[in-house]
């Protein structure tokens, strides 16, 4: 299926400042940008063009731009819409995600903060969008909702996804360890649920310090503690009617456990210093890498929020219990960071994939994803083969495996050959030496003759004779 490139319309009335993060968005997402100047030119595009995301930048007044995000809100609700509010500027940031806007930039932008809001933003249209445009299905390219697997494992996973996600108000929980897409997961059901049509909020709650969660959560009011210049939404209410992802739960401190248990209970919430209940309609989908129920034994997890938490719970198996995935992964994520780049990586050879499903994965996908990425940049333009990969990840290409029957280094077992009064049959030894350096070079690239003959410094001619007069074809 052909990839259709998405869309931004970045509206901003200095023609500098638009040139200048324009051509940022251009150059770091795979994505068409469109610009304009005024309010009147942005309707005037939208109605024409397959829009995705907004981002309204700085106009003549703050008005011009209220006005405009109603009217993008009003008349072309799939649009997902980013106002850029001057920095420090509370009550506009609150009016913001108050009329429904996705998030927000701090205005002078900053170029980081932009690009990835706007990748976020693409990635929330393509998830609320999803499921008119394409049914379940595994496909080779572009995965499933983003998570790339082809294994029994996943395909169960997959399944799973898409009977929970018909029961839009059951809390899940979704355990696996870190690196292996529990957000992923989140976004899928969300995309999935009746609930797509609102806001997907995703929270670490370990990367949020214990002072500030609370009030990041349920929000807090003004003059609710010392610096609470003004009123603050919570992540909750913004994820009033959609799902919020409550990334590491294990983390929370137990004054939170308990406020958390009463929005599971009431559907309400209290924002910090305030008295009052709000109601909250929200889907919960809460992950962790921590083994809770040992949390629960030592006291430090409440056990009737875990029950309450683990009412349908998924588990994503480790990278390394699905190793017939990395070649799927790896493509993926090659084409993912060839984009825009002059020089792109080809892919990688038989050899480096076959090392690569040697290694154990501690760090699951994201660590693939970032040896991926890293090799795109200092290779772009060739292919990776054995030597291209570090030695952690290919040990292999700088010293040779060991066979299963014994231990080589420098051409002699580690005890040396069996010596006798009679003395040793040297050519046979040289030859039984020759054979299984050859076996482990066939191995190592997964039976690629020709790669193997590059771990062998020999020309493949002359490998493919010795090949056949040994008889050493993998079976």
């Amino acid at each position: 299926m052909a990839s259709i490139l998405r869309s931004i319309l970045l509206v901003e009335k200095d023609p500098a400042a638009r040139e200048e993060l324009a051509m940022a968005l251009r150059k770091n997402i795979d994505c068409v940008v469109a610009e304009a100047a005024t309010a009147l030119e942005v309707l005037d595009i939208l109605a024409q063009e397959d829009i995705c995301v907004l981002i309204a930048g700085n106009l003549h007044t703050s008005d011009e731009q209220i006005d405009l995000l109603k009217n993008v809100h009003r008349k072309f609700s799939h649009v997902i819409t980013i106002p850029c509010v001057p920095l420090g500027n509370q009550e506009a940031i609150v009016q913001a995600l108050k009329m429904g806007c996705f998030t927000y930039l701090n205005y002078p932008y900053h170029t980081g903060e932009a690009i990835i809001a706007s990748a976020r933003g693409l990635s929330h249209h393509d998830l609320i969008n999803h499921k008119e445009t394409r049914g379940f299905k595994v496909r080779k390219s572009d995965g499933f909702y983003g998570i790339i697997g082809n294994t029994q494992n996943m395909r169960t996973l997959f399944e799973m996804i898409e009977r929970v996600a018909e029961d839009a108000d059951s809390t899940v929980l979704v355990r696996g360890e870190s690196g292996t897409g529990k957000e992923l997961v989140a976004r899928a059901i969300h995309a999935f649920s009746g609930r797509k049509g609102r806001n997907f909020v995703p929270v670490n709650c370990a990367a949020i310090p214990d002072e500030l969660l609370e009030s990041e959560l349920f929000g807090h009011l003004k003059g609710a503690f010392t610096g609470a210049v003004s009123a603050k939404m919570g992540r909750f209410q913004f994820a009033d009617g959609g799902t919020i992802f409550l990334d590491e739960i294990g983390d929370m401190k137990p004054s939170l456990q308990a406020k958390l248990l009463r929005v599971l209970q009431e559907k309400t919430f209290e924002p910090v210093g305030g008295l009052k209940p709000i109601p909250v309609d929200v889907r919960i989908v809460a992950a962790t890498h921590r083994d809770l129920e040992q949390m629960v034994a030592e006291g430090r997890f409440r056990e009737d929020l875990f029950y309450r938490l683990n009412v349908i719970p998924l588990t994503i198996p480790p990278l390394r219990e699905r190793k017939e995935d990395i070649p799927l992964l790896i493509e993926n994520f090659v084409r993912v960071y060839n984009r825009n780049r002059k020089y792109r990586l080809r892919g990688f050879e038989p050899g480096a994939v076959a090392a690569l499903k040697k290694y154990s994965w501690p760090g699951n996908v994201r660590e693939l994803e970032n040896l991926v990425q890293r090799l795109v940049i200092l290779h772009g333009g060739g292919s990776i083969d054995l030597s291209d990969l570090p030695e952690k990840y290919a040990p292999d290409a700088v010293n040779p495996a060991p066979t299963s029957e014994e231990e080589y280094r420098d051409g002699v077992t580690e005890s040396g050959p069996s010596w006798s009064s009679a003395g040793i049959d040297f050519n046979a030894l040289v030859d039984e030496f020759e054979s299984r350096l050859i076996r482990q070079a066939l191995n190592l690239s997964s039976g690629n003759k020709k790669e193997a003959a590059r771990l062998l410094n020999l020309n493949r001619t002359t490998l493919l004779d010795k090949i056949k007069k040994k008889g050493l074809e993998l079976s």
